[in-house]
């Protein structure tokens, strides 16, 4: 149902008006702050002419669907906090709420992740003798669900409501709540009981689907494909996210074959394969190293339409670097330049990832001016590779000026920052170096770790300091500084 809009059809004072105005204003413009927000609602219940619920109705529902900004950063919090406002003042100037206004209340819970006052709110309804339609129970089904309550909720829906009031929607909340405890079965048990009770039970599709996704994020595979070759018996037509999650789970367990087989039946059955569609059957090949048939994919891709997703780009693009198949991936990277869909700063990092792999310094720098002119901003990892592959060649000077180009562009170096420079500046002998970055990484405030410690050691050692070097293991040893698992810079 979409919202209705502050006034709607009914009648208001001038005043009313231009405060719901002043309302949809600020709440548009990202400058409904709290404070003013209690403001303007107090004026409003102030009025002579009493407010309807309709427009009631519609702020709340303006500021359930709120995007968070910096003066309101929880609109659907607001909604609840405004409405007890009323209800606490005991304010007459308002006619009372209707079913519409509370289930936009019961769905602020959820929304505020206050769930355990939508059967707060609901009991209120109850109260005032309004009848609940459909929409109150799945608000009232979430909150429960979202309390872990779910099985309350699961009495609640088959014994407590009229039969003829749950549709598909209140039942795929409980579906999804027992999936995502990774209760799957207790889903397919429920999805059962609704093919049992038909008409307006019978489950949808999307049922279908979250039971079928849930499976395979339990690692129930073939629990999974018997659901979904059964809903196509029962005369069911999978829809593209039936088809991606079947084929996202087979591709990760590598059964390409039995994937080709689905993406086949996809295509029969008039159901357009999408970006996410193909980043599976990509990314499958990619694991098994089979270059042939990601390229296939590719052409398959562009010849239907479908241009390559970030996602498919990015997972490409690493293989090939990775690979070695610098050339390959360079040819990637400039073609969506020329499509007019210019690389993130993600690309950009696989990219130069590729040329420090391959220690094309010369290009990295290139690829850095052409960046700019893009206007991406270089971040941490890319940064880090930067810096790292000037460092390992020990060309320090270029690595430092891009380590102080990080600092300038308020981006903190991490450990793996400082260990590259550290280790590099150890190698080299630069010691006193060395010692003014590893003082600099404890004013950043960066957690230091073995690595750290050995790489002075050793420079210490390594140039006949060995004092020095007694220092460190001492203060090490002091500082109770223990090994962690390196993650790279990326």
């Amino acid at each position: 149902m979409p919202p209705r809009s502050f006034s709607g059809s009914v009648s208001v004072s001038s005043r009313a008006s231009e405060l719901l105005h002043e309302f949809k204003h600020h709440l548009g413009s990202g400058t409904l702050w709290p404070e003013l927000a209690h403001q303007l609602f107090d004026e409003l219940l102030r009025q002579p002419v009493p407010v309807s619920a309709r427009p009631l109705g519609g702020l709340f529902s303006a500021l359930a669907r709120a995007q968070p900004s910096t003066a309101c950063a929880d609109g659907p919090a607001l909604a609840i906090d405004l409405f007890n406002r009323m209800t606490r003042a005991r304010r007459r100037r308002v006619i009372a709420p209707d079913t519409y206004t509370y289930n936009i209340l019961i769905d602020c819970c959820h929304r505020a992740c206050r769930p355990d006052l939508g059967p707060a709110f609901f009991g209120r309804l109850l109260k005032t003798g309004i009848t609940p339609d459909v929409i109150t129970y799945s608000s009232l089904l979430q909150c429960f669900c979202d309390m872990k309550r779910t099985e309350e909720a699961l009495d609640l829906l088959l014994h407590r409501v009229s039969g003829d009031l749950p549709d598909a929607i209140s039942y795929s909340v409980i579906l999804k709540s027992f999936c995502d405890d990774g209760r799957s079965q207790c889903a397919l048990d429920l999805l059962r009981m609704m093919a049992e009770k038909g008409a307006e039970h019978s489950p949808s599709v999307v049922s279908y689907n979250l039971v079928i996704h849930g499976f395979f994020k339990e690692g129930e595979i073939s629990k999974a494909c018997h659901l979904f070759h059964g809903m196509i018996q029962q005369g069911y037509v999978p829809d593209v996210v039936t088809y991606n999650s079947v084929i996202n789970a087979l591709c990760k367990a590598r059964a390409m074959d039995k994937a080709e087989v689905v993406l086949r039946s996809m295509v029969h059955n008039s159901v357009q394969p999408d970006a996410v569609t193909y980043n599976s059957l990509i990314h499958g090949y990619l694991i098994l190293g089979q270059l042939k048939e990601t390229f296939r994919l590719l052409k398959v891709m562009r010849s239907q339409g479908v241009m390559p997703s970030l996602v498919t780009c990015s997972s490409v693009m690493d293989y090939l670097c990775k690979h070695g198949k610098i050339k390959e991936a360079e040819e990637m990277f400039y073609s969506r330049a020329v499509n007019g869909r210019k690389p993130d700063i993600v690309l950009y990092s696989i990219m130069l990832h590729g040329y420090a792999i391959e220690g094309s310094l010369v290009k990295m720098i290139d690829l850095c001016e052409v960046m700019a002119r893009d206007g991406v901003v270089p971040d941490l990892p890319c940064f880090n590779i930067l810096i790292n592959a000037y460092a390992k060649y020990g060309m320090m000077d270029v690595a430092m000026l891009f380590f102080e180009d990080m600092l300038k562009q308020g981006v903190k170096p991490n450990e793996f920052t400082y260990l590259t420079v550290i280790s590099a500046f150890c190698k080299m002998g630069r010691m006193d170096d060395a010692m003014e970055k590893f003082s600099e990484m404890i004013d950043m405030g960066v957690p230091l770790d073995t690595e750290v410690y050995m790489c002075m050691v050793e420079g210490y050692l390594n140039h006949g300091d060995s004092m020095k070097a007694e220092e460190f293991i001492t203060k090490m040893k002091n500082m109770d500084i223990h090994h962690k698992p390196w993650k790279g810079n990326r």
